[in-house]
């Protein structure tokens, strides 16, 4: 990530109907070694309805066409904002055989409303499969719920409940670029896989692996600057005690990079990578999600300054492109979006909320690849002011997700 001269002024669900059965395809081996496909089909899905505030439980009831070991299994819910409100208790290590299984989840309540509720499961290889979704309706205290079909898809990442955050920017309806499926993700339901997934300690990008003062940066990376509650990663900057090359002193500061790490995975031309970040507001923030590899490869899905508070810098390094996108009414400091981003040979096209904002008519080429990278540096101040004084900044990622 590479500053930018500018003058001051991330599981997703598919729905059907509410009696529809889905079978979800897993590739296996069969007896001879050839591919034979896994099918799973939901039999059941509770409950049909809720009352505000009685607490319910939830269960879901499934069978395949073999057996199998589901890394997960559970049931999810979304509000009308995209927000994660999922039963907790989903259960690990099911096998899933021809007789069918049973998960019952712990109990949770809801407000009055109408929610997304759908049950999924996850393969040992970690990837997120989701089952038919319907609508839940949850009445009012005294009030009979009474459930309704859900007729058209919502997102759902099928990940367990997020913190609550304030007015948050509604999700897509579905992956803005067809023909994707979900290939990997970081839905941040559990602590930071550091070693297996993720690196947090140094990146090539930086000149000294764990600092780079170079590119006007008071960043020093520390791992224990990114932690997880509730399906939300934050990040958060903190003045270290470590001192510069130049003098300046340092931020502790939080980074994700796959670089490095035990499954070094990396996106590559015709991918299509998409994050639900929420914005900071602190002086000096500067978070990105880019790419990087062999001292280059980078593509800026988005740069964000507080200063110019309803701007996104979305970059393409390679091939030169560059838009300044500005919309006050889905980017502003404290407020969520979702920003996405598709690696085409010919162009890269960047989305926010799921609509298409720019294309830079350049692209990637066809055999590029990178690591992914979504972090929270701070600003020295040569082009944006600086991070100062003592008090925390922070910024929050609600997932991030790759699909090929």
């Amino acid at each position: 990530m590479r500053p930018t001269t500018l003058a001051t002024p991330a599981r997703l669900g598919v729905l059907a109907g509410a009696a529809a059965l889905v079978g979800v395809p897993l590739a296996a081996a069969g007896p001879a070694g050839a591919a034979t496909a896994t099918t799973v089909v939901q039999d059941r899905l509770a409950p049909a309805g809720m009352t505000a505030g009685t607490p319910s439980t939830a269960s879901l009831t499934l069978h395949a066409n073999r057996c199998f070991t589901a890394k997960t299994v559970g049931v999810g819910i979304r509000d009308a904002a995209g927000a994660n409100l999922d039963f907790p208790g989903s259960a690990s290590n099911v096998r899933v055989c021809p007789g069918g299984t049973t998960v019952t989840t712990a109990a949770r309540t809801l407000p009055a409303g109408s929610y997304t509720q759908f049950g999924f499961w996850q393969d040992t290889a970690g990837g997120w499969h989701n089952l038919p979704a319907r609508t839940l309706t949850v009445a009012g205290a005294g009030a009979t719920p009474t459930p309704k079909p859900t007729p058209s898809p919502t997102p759902n990442p099928g990940t367990p409940t997020p913190t609550p955050a304030p007015t948050p920017t509604p999700a897509p309806s579905a992956v803005p670029v067809p023909g994707k499926a979900l290939t990997w993700s970081e839905e941040f339901s559990g602590p930071i896989a550091w070693g297996g997934k993720w690196t947090g300690d140094r990146s090539s990008a930086y000149r000294y692996g764990s600092h780079n003062p170079d590119d006007n940066k008071l960043d020093w990376l520390a791992p224990s600057a990114v932690t997880v509650s509730g399906g939300v990663a934050t990040f958060t900057a903190t003045p270290s005690a470590h001192t510069l090359e130049n003098g300046r002193q340092a931020w502790d500061t939080g980074l994700l990079t796959t670089e490095y790490s035990k499954d070094g995975f990396q996106v590559r031309t015709g991918d299509y990578i998409e994050a639900r970040v929420k914005l900071p507001a602190g002086g000096g923030a500067w978070p990105a999600l880019w790419t990087w590899k062999d001292g280059n490869n980078e593509i800026d899905s988005f740069e964000y300054h507080p200063d110019n508070p309803n701007l996104l810098e979305l970059s393409n390094r390679i091939r030169s492109g560059l838009n300044y996108h500005t919309d006050a009414n889905a980017v502003a400091p404290d407020r969520w979006v979702t920003i996405g981003t598709y690696y085409g040979a010919d162009s890269v096209d960047w989305y926010v909320n799921g609509t298409k904002v720019f294309s830079d008519g350049t692209g990637v080429g066809a055999n590029w690849s990178a690591y992914p990278i979504l972090n929270l540096s701070l600003s020295a101040g040569q082009y944006h002011p600086a991070a100062s004084g003592s008090a925390p900044v922070s910024f929050s990622a609600d997932y991030l997700r790759v699909y090929r």
